[in-house]
């Protein structure tokens, strides 16, 4: 399935592997698609590929080179070495690419990666894309749960992590009843509107070792966990849980459930990295807009080196051109 708009495509930090899995992946897809234009630097493009400067998205169409809504750096590039004088170049890359998705002439964005601490030097408020996706989106009209909720995918596993960058000792502190609920609509509203899934099936995990074990081992599933779960079945959901993470993820389990709602972020990102290390996407879960990226970073210690791989942004292309063909 294909959209019958372009997908902006965002530069991610200019010297991470952003502009080389870019150009590799307009490469890989070729004259067959889905189209997309790349939001960014198209001087730093043009060292990985033939780039064409267009005005309009629209004009992104056609594969004789990759087409590139110009918008400078303010300081040089050098791979590997990353600059917060960028940092505003970068944030502007995905206003841009978030406008025009708003505006329609969108249908998708796929962002490259980020390195925060970079964007937080320039001036960035933000723990990462998806929280500023959030909020760049807030104002728009959106029928439903509104994220954002962030989905982990790989052929045959669909994870999301309750809580994403919390160090490990506050997890029980920011998981509440509250965060399952809203995240468990979400998702299962996304299930429904994005991949297709007519009934979907979800599955929470427990936080501690053997779900807390009736107790023995933590009360945050007896206290948190639980009573989500039975607020959610009976809002018509069909979650069952908190179940004990480490029998959740073979072959066998996976066929049980749509999608995994994990309380803490190596919880959801492990499995899906050791199932498809190079093609796992990450993606944006009720947004008005549609947003995914490749799961990985910006790679600064291989960047311009030729050894970055575009699996992950290549599926989270494809995956984006899905989505908005059934939209």
């Amino acid at each position: 399935m294909k959209p019958a708009r372009p997908l902006a495509v965002t530069l991610g930090d200019p010297a991470g592997i952003g502009p080389e899995i870019i150009a590799a992946a307009w490469r890989a897809l070729g004259a067959q698609g889905p189209a997309f234009a790349a939001v960014g630097d198209a001087d730093v493009l043009a060292r990985h590929a033939p780039v064409r400067r267009i005005a309009r998205l629209e004009e992104a169409h056609g594969a004789d080179r990759l087409a590139v809504l110009h918008r400078p750096c303010a300081a040089p590039v050098q791979p590997g070495r990353p600059d917060p004088a960028n940092a505003p170049a970068v944030i502007g890359w995905i206003e841009t690419a978030v406008a025009l998705a708003l505006k329609g002439e969108a249908s998708g964005v796929v962002t490259a990666p980020i390195a925060k601490s970079v964007l937080q030097a320039g001036g960035f408020a933000y723990p990462g894309h998806t929280e500023f996706l959030g909020a760049l989106t807030a104002d728009a009209p959106w029928e439903g749960e509104r994220g954002p909720v962030m989905m982990l995918a790989a052929p045959g596993l669909r994870t999301v992590p309750l809580t994403i960058h919390t160090p490990l000792r506050s997890v029980p502190d920011e998981l509440t009843a509250e965060t399952v609920v809203r995240a468990a609509r979400v998702v299962d509203q996304a299930l429904r509107r994005d991949f297709g899934i007519v009934r979907p099936r979800l599955v929470l995990a427990g936080l501690n070792p053997h779900a807390g074990e009736g107790g023995s081992i933590g009360l945050e599933e007896a206290d948190i966990l639980a009573p989500a779960a039975e607020r959610l079945r009976a809002e018509g959901i069909d979650i069952r849980g908190p179940a004990p993470a480490d029998t959740l993820f073979h072959e066998q389990a996976r066929q049980a459930y749509d999608a995994a709602l994990c309380p803490y972020h190596d919880q959801a990102l492990i499995p899906v990295k050791m199932l498809d290390f190079w093609g796992g996407v990450n993606l944006t879960l009720g947004l008005p807009i549609i947003r995914t990226s490749p799961d990985h970073g910006t790679a600064f210690d291989i960047a311009g080196k030729g050894l970055a791989r575009p699996d992950s942004l290549i599926a989270a292309i494809r995956l984006a051109a899905e989505i908005a063909a059934r939209r």
